[in-house]
């Protein structure tokens, strides 16, 4: 398929200057960023296609290339543009856009920029933690202890990754650019600086306790709070509770997702739950009352109407679940089941003989229903 023009890519004119070219790449890296756009299956390819149009047209002799040429500057044809050089996606994929990749996402994935554009601390990893509890703890919330395994900084070199408190010095290979440049043709490729990684510094003297990482690997007890009405998937985030930052950079953060397990009497439906209850057949028939649980340890004894049927519901208000974050609960809904008895004796079983004789104007539905199938086999036969 025939690539899409860089400009239109972006969305600007050819006219368009340098400022306007990083800024339309901006732009368009927040709208398609793949980790903002799960559930947009294209995201990753239009992301990579921005990116694309970017690393051509935010270098003026690509760009120049390209206005001439189109995108044959860069795949041998005209303008004799060398293979992987240019535009076609071929190159180092951070390094095409890390001029404005850590301004957008360095937050998140974990980067920190000095002056220069040297990457002096890094910010240390998102941690998850899956905890299950029941759906009693959801109802009533609880202060939950959990164990995480985690990176903590350094208390040797407090989190500098150096001996005795020295320096880091700049790197001699990028000085201290975190970058370095080849030129091929008329082409500068740029690329991540392979000594220092692209951090712009190393470390002459690395500390003994932590290898100059600037972090250990240990675990650690946390008290997380969960609020009341919390269901399967809700996350809590605990800030600065994360893994470490590398050589004093920021901790990350701790997500809690929660998982909270079926119970063997109430379902859950957001915040309303439900109840089958088993009642007896002579129950459903005369009427009666039966008690239930609830959620809250409670009970509560509920009417059952003469002549229920099952799957009859009725709601105990205010009797179900929480609103996470306020709003009062929701209701309990208690659903019929009309058992029919089994095991019967011989006196149950003429009883219920005698009975069947004397019922057949007392079974509605029943009667309604053989109505419809005699007329549809009269229609069959007529």
């Amino acid at each position: 398929m025939a690539k899409r023009d860089y400009y239109e890519v972006l969305g600007i004119s050819k006219g368009a200057d340098p400022d306007e070219i990083k800024k339309a790449f901006r732009r368009k890296a927040k709208e398609l960023h793949p980790d903002r756009n799960s559930d947009n299956p294209n995201a990753e390819s239009q992301f990579k296609e921005a990116n694309e149009a970017y690393d051509v047209l935010k270098d003026a002799e690509k760009k120049a290339a390209y206005d001439r040429f189109g995108h044959a500057a860069f795949d041998g044809g005209m303008g004799g543009g060398p293979r992987g050089g240019g535009g076609g996606g071929q190159g180092d994929f951070a390094s095409a856009f890390s001029d404005v990749f850590e301004d957008l996402f360095g937050d998140f994935m974990g980067g920190q920029q000095g002056r220069g554009g040297r990457q002096r601390a890094t910010r240390g990893s998102d941690l998850r933690y899956n905890l299950r509890i029941t759906l009693e703890d959801a109802f009533a919330g609880l202060q939950q202890s959990i164990t995480v395994p985690t990176s903590i900084s350094c208390d040797t070199c407090s989190g500098s990754g150096s001996e005795g408190g020295s320096e880091p010095a700049n790197c001699p290979t990028c000085s201290g650019m975190g970058k370095v440049r080849a030129q091929q043709g008329f082409f500068t490729v740029e690329r991540t600086c392979p000594t220092c990684s692209g951090a712009g510094q190393i470390i002459k003297n690395p500390c003994k306790s932590c290898g100059g990482a600037g972090r250990k690997e240990k675990e650690r007890q946390l008290s997380v709070n969960i609020p009341a009405g919390v269901e399967t998937g809700t996350r809590i985030r605990l800030s600065g509770e994360g893994e470490a930052g590398l050589r004093g950079g920021p901790a990350g953060d701790l997500y809690i997702f929660i998982e909270v397990q079926d119970h063997p009497i109430f379902q859950r439906d957001n915040t309303d739950l439900f109840c089958r209850v088993p009642v007896s057949m002579a129950t459903a028939a005369i009427g009666g009352e039966v008690e239930v649980p609830t959620i809250d340890g409670g009970r509560s004894r509920v009417k059952v109407p003469e002549g229920s049927q099952s799957g009859k519901q009725m709601r105990l208000r205010a009797k179900g679940m929480p609103a996470l974050r306020g709003g009062g609960a929701g209701d309990m809904y208690i659903e019929l089941a009309v058992e029919t008895p089994v095991n019967l004796t011989s006196r149950q079983r003429e009883l219920l003989k005698e009975f069947a004789t004397m019922s057949e104007e007392n079974n509605p539905q029943g009667a309604t229903f053989f109505n419809k199938v005699k007329k549809f086999w009269d229609g069959m036969t007529s």
